[in-house]
């Protein structure tokens, strides 16, 4: 199957855009005005402190880079421009601007049939506050190879990054982006991914640091059997503000998605924000695909935003659905750990721990689990998270 892309392009159009398939990509950073917060895509975002990210200067030696578990696989880690742009359209002006600032993609490439047991750790170490920096990565799974790819974020920077994934037919790619930034962190990233015929795509998104955290994965399932699984995790404490906008578009036939992202949020001013957009297309028969949106907050003065969207064009479907839920502890799974002599402070704790799990456990790294299971328990102890909070996030 050859991959092409057919989202549309429109612009500088003046005409709001109503729906997730109707905006507009470009190249160009001058086709997109500087964000206002008005926009339907930054509406929830802090643009304020993203604003280093909207401007179209010239950048280097912001981002680090440790790429030797890639290259002790064998696996081709090169510069070449080859794939880079193939499926990638810039959806706003800090991806844009990616672009523009990257000559050429770091492109990681998973040989045909190549089955690969260990995970590829891509280490990016941001390398002081005030730096800026750009990237464009390309991630590449040939026909019938299997291959799982992390990304793993540390250190502070201000980075805007564009991530573009190919699915070639029968492949399967599991990618993991960790955001362990330092508070005063700045990252917009553009994940966008296209999966063949029969292939199967996994998608993990975990953030934990920064101080504003805006990754948002697009994928098109654009060959017939094809699947994809979108899982998130995100621990907002004070201050921060972690976002994740999914866009999911089934294309072909007898597709499948499982969309999962869960949050947490303690501290005054913690924010989250998930936009889910789905779009099953007129050619989308069978399909099969949900998307559910949870967070649980654990103190006052926190918010969640969660906005789950449906588009359906074809009435041939095996099925399609969305869920959201934000609230604070539940207290029937309070009284049943208390009633079993175990102390509030060490029920919540378990719960929290328990609801964020799920999604740590289905990244299938055991070594990565356990650090981000240590993690989120370092992240209760330092929380005033524990103590309830009388009223659900905004």
């Amino acid at each position: 199957m050859t991959l092409v892309d057919t989202a549309p392009s429109t612009p500088g159009s003046a005409a709001p855009i109503q729906t997730r398939s109707e905006r507009p990509t470009s190249f160009d950073p001058a086709d997109f005005g500087t964000p206002s917060g008005r926009e339907v895509n930054w509406k929830l975002s802090d643009t304020a402190r993203l604003a280093p990210l909207f401007a179209d200067e010239e950048t280097s030696g912001a981002v680090e880079y440790d790429l030797s578990a890639l290259e002790a696989a064998g696996v081709l880690v090169t510069g070449d421009d080859a794939a880079r742009g193939e499926i990638f359209r810039p959806e706003d002006l800090p991806s844009a601007i990616a672009w523009k600032r990257s000559e050429t993609g770091l492109h990681v490439r998973i040989p045909a049939g190549e089955v690969l047991s260990e995970p590829l750790i891509a280490r990016l170490r941001g390398l002081g506050a005030g730096l800026h920096g750009n990237d464009h990565i390309v991630i590449e799974a040939l026909p019938d190879s299997v291959a799982t790819v992390v990304l793993d974020h540390s250190g502070t920077a201000a980075l805007a990054q564009n991530v573009e994934i190919i699915v070639r037919d029968r492949a399967t790619l599991t990618v993991i982006t960790v955001q362990q930034w330092e508070d005063d962190a700045v990252h917009a990233a553009a994940h966008q991914a296209v999966v063949g015929e029969r292939a199967t795509l996994k998608h993990i998104v975990v953030s934990f640091g920064g101080g504003v955290v805006r990754v948002n994965p697009s994928v098109r399932l654009a060959g017939q059997g094809s699947e994809t699984a979108l899982y998130g995790l995100a621990f907002s404490d004070a201050g921060q503000h972690l976002e994740s906008q999914v866009y999911l578009f089934h294309e072909g036939q007898d597709t499948k998605g499982d969309v999962l992202y869960k949050g947490a949020l303690q501290g005054q001013g913690a924010r989250t924000v998930w936009i889910g957009d789905v779009l099953i297309g007129p050619d989308a028969t069978g399909t099969d695909s949900y998307e559910k949106n949870q967070n649980l907050v654990l103190t006052d003065g926190t918010r969640a935003d969660s906005i789950p969207n449906l588009e359906i064009e074809t009435g041939d479907i095996a099925g399609a659905g969305h869920a959201s839920a934000t609230g604070r502890f539940d207290d029937e799974q309070l009284f049943y750990l208390q009633a079993r002599g175990i102390t509030e402070e060490t029920a919540r704790r378990l719960v929290v721990a328990g609801f964020l799990m799920e999604i740590v456990q289905r990244i299938g790294i055991p070594e990565l689990e356990e650090r981000l299971a240590a993690d989120i328990e370092a992240e209760l102890a330092r929380g005033a998270g524990l103590a309830p909070a009388s009223k659900a996030g905004a």
